[in-house]
């Protein structure tokens, strides 16, 4: 067997223990009912064969792995209890601050505003969603996983992880405005759910030609 074909096997097989860990600290961390162990494998399965498929072999496709996993725990988390703990995001913010110098433009300095970018932005969606409605839109936890987009990806691509994450966003509640009918509109959505996919398919796939 090639190695084309070698690493995406070992990495599905190696997805199991993984999906397993992601479950337990979802359950953890959600202080709810844990996701089904079978789920969880086969989305941590799923995310380690696209990562070897798309990243190049070495010690940035096991940094992918280490992303993949972190987002997929914080999306568990979030569908589950409608919140994305520090125990995760904090150190992911750091992590992506501490790998900047790693990518090919090193560029610290646009990654550490890239997280400032994403906090600030966040956090005043927040309080003006909040005071227009009298109630919670986005919670503090999409604020730092959006701080944890920007630590990761740089300021640049911050605008096309939200309007990724916004259009991942529409497709949630337009799945569930079928499902249900239009009191389905009126129902909270789990955002760091799409926020985390569209910071993992960023990370694979950088921005667009006409972005970057």
């Amino acid at each position: 067997m090639n190695e084309q074909l070698l690493v995406p096997v070992c990495a599905a097989v190696g997805a199991v223990p993984l999906g397993y860990a992601a479950a337990f600290a979802a359950r953890r961390l959600a202080d709810a009912i844990e996701p089904p162990a079978w789920l969880a494998i086969l989305l941590a399965a799923a995310l380690a064969v696209w990562a070897s498929f798309v990243m190049p072999h070495g010690a940035l496709l096991w940094i992918t792995f280490a992303l993949g996993w972190a987002l997929l725990v914080l999306a568990m988390v979030d569908a589950i209890a409608f919140r994305l703990p520090d125990a995760i995001t904090l150190p992911l913010i750091a992590v992506g601050i501490g790998i900047s110098n790693l990518m090919p433009d090193r560029d610290v300095i646009g990654h550490v505003a890239g997280m400032l970018a994403g906090l600030v932005a966040f956090y005043a969606i927040a309080q003006g969603y909040q005071y227009l409605r009298g109630r919670e839109g986005l919670g503090l936890g999409d604020a730092k996983l959006a701080a944890a987009a920007g630590a990761w990806l740089g300021w640049q691509a911050l605008p096309f992880v939200v309007l990724l994450a916004c259009a991942v966003g529409i497709v949630w509640v337009l799945i569930a405005a079928l499902r249900r009918g239009r009191e389905a509109l009126n129902e909270r959505i789990p955002f760091g759910v799409a926020l985390a996919f569209a910071i993992w398919v960023i990370w694979l796939y950088g921005l667009p030609d006409f972005l970057a």
